[in-house]
């Protein structure tokens, strides 16, 4: 779903419609709790940062100028409210700091990535559409949350604003405080991470060659 299409909602929530506020609760509750855990860490304080993002959301939607999706102007509200939180809490996470230390290590293999950051190579298997496959979507997309949980904090803070959130590099970048070399490192490495459990669930494991008996 495009953020945009919530501008449908815009007159009904301005007209006070609970029904069209539990909506947009629906679509977005869940991403913007795992967003403000990136600033926030635990996600109770995380849930209670989107809380007070809501009754912002709710009091100020008369302010709302429409210049960016309505999603989206949700979400600058939640990260402001997710870093506040986080302050308050003696939290302030360095992105920078944690760039630095995260983007150390083995060079990634360029070739794996075209110069706008798509994979290079698409999987070398796709299976038809099946009942199994619908099953096998729904185990892929579980593999991937849990992995993006257990991604280093930068990292996961990053894939989260460009692929989950669709944020441009620049804003990435002034969101977090670093610098845009080291974002595109730290996008590389999380999406290798991702992108090796998908392959693990999606191209077929090799075959094994059959080994002659031998006599004891």
């Amino acid at each position: 779903m495009a953020l945009d299409e919530d501008a449908a909602l815009l007159p009904r929530l301005r007209a006070g419609e609970e029904a069209a506020f539990r909506e947009l609760v629906r679509r977005h509750h869940g991403r913007l709790v795992r967003l403000a855990g990136v600033f926030t860490g635990a996600r109770a304080r995380a849930e209670e940062a989107v809380q007070d993002a809501w009754v912002v959301v709710v009091t100020g939607l008369d302010g709302y100028s429409g210049e960016a999706p309505l999603g989206a102007w949700i979400t600058g509200i939640v990260m402001n409210k997710a870093r506040n939180r986080a302050a308050r809490d003696g939290r302030v996470v360095s992105f920078a700091d944690l760039a630095r230390s995260e983007a150390e290590g083995p060079a990634l293999e360029p070739g794996r990535f075209m110069p706008d950051g798509h994979w290079a190579e698409r999987f070398s298997a796709w299976p038809s559409p099946t009942p199994e496959r619908e099953a096998g979507d729904r185990q892929l997309l579980a593999r991937i949350g849990d992995a993006l949980e257990t991604l280093p904090p930068a990292q996961r803070a990053v894939v989260l604003l460009r692929d989950v959130e669709g944020h441009e590099p620049a804003a990435i970048c002034r969101a977090l405080g670093i610098t845009e070399a080291n974002m595109r490192v730290l996008l590389h490495r999380a999406r290798t991470r991702l992108r090796d459990v998908a392959a693990a669930l999606i191209e077929p494991a090799p075959a094994k060659r059959s080994i002659p008996a031998t006599r004891l």
